[in-house]
């Protein structure tokens, strides 16, 4: 035990000191959670993808048809206004009105002439996204703290086309309004003027975005959900004026 005891002395003053660095570390924004309103901007990226459910003419022995059919998800962009309402300690109501950019290219292989080829579908969305989440905010350790967030999102495709162009034909046309629920996790870190935080969620789309068309690429299709990966970055502050008038009404 005796050649032990200088390893555990050596790690019990290391834990201390870490104990003691994170207690005396100066606590920013200590009045942050106690205003109502927090405003701000985040910035991210995504990556859309489908869950597509094949249709009962889906592998058709007919001599022009489509025999398979892949998604390829890609990156694109997220920008979206915070508006935060803390009415609860632990819990805040939080409306992020913002801009999702990104594309989804859809491989088909069709069977023609006893032969095969591919026909590359690049499909473009840029969603008006307007989610409500709902926010569990962890115990605060310092300026670091977990969070939970879930709610619903209501996406408007900007891009969706009601009618597809001669020249970009074969193409299947999207809806132009789509729900979604959303979960994920983040953490915030409390700066002295401002808090960030870095935010993962998982977004499902509820409802078939495909629109029917009588062309094998759509007939091949039963449903196609969309769903995505949202990995965000929020700068949020507070509004002093709502903070003033709070502190007048509290007596603070």
């Amino acid at each position: 035990m005796p050649k032990y005891s200088k390893l555990i002395i050596l790690l019990f003053s290391f834990y201390s000191g870490i104990i003691y660095s994170q207690t005396m570390r100066p606590l920013n924004l200590p009045k942050y959670d106690i205003m109502p309103l927090h405003f701000g901007m985040s910035l991210g990226i995504n990556q859309m993808d489908f869950t597509i459910h094949n249709s009962g003419k889906f592998l058709t022995p007919l001599i022009d048809s489509v025999y398979s059919i892949e998604n390829k998800p890609l990156v694109g962009l997220n920008i979206n206004i915070v508006s935060n309402y803390n009415f609860h300690k632990n819990f805040a109501l939080r409306f992020l009105p913002g801009l999702n950019f990104g594309q989804r290219d859809l491989y088909y292989w069709v069977r023609k002439d006893s032969t095969y080829y591919t026909h590359v579908m690049k499909l473009e969305s840029t969603y008006l996204d307007l989610p409500i989440l709902f926010e569990y905010k962890g115990k605060r350790l310092t300026n670091f703290r977990p969070y939970l967030i879930g709610g619903a999102s209501f996406k408007i495709d900007l891009a969706a086309q009601k009618k597809v162009k001669e020249e970009d034909k074969p193409k299947i046309r999207l809806s132009r309004t789509s729900v979604y629920y959303e979960v994920g996790f983040g953490t915030d870190f409390f700066l002295e003027y401002f808090k960030f935080a870095l935010e993962i969620k998982y977004v499902v789309g509820i409802n078939n975005v495909l629109v029917p068309d009588p062309t094998q690429f759509s007939e091949a299709i039963d449903r196609m959900n969309s769903k995505m990966i949202m990995v965000s970055l929020t700068f949020e502050g507070s509004d002093i004026r709502v903070f003033k008038i709070f502190n007048r009404r509290s007596g603070k």
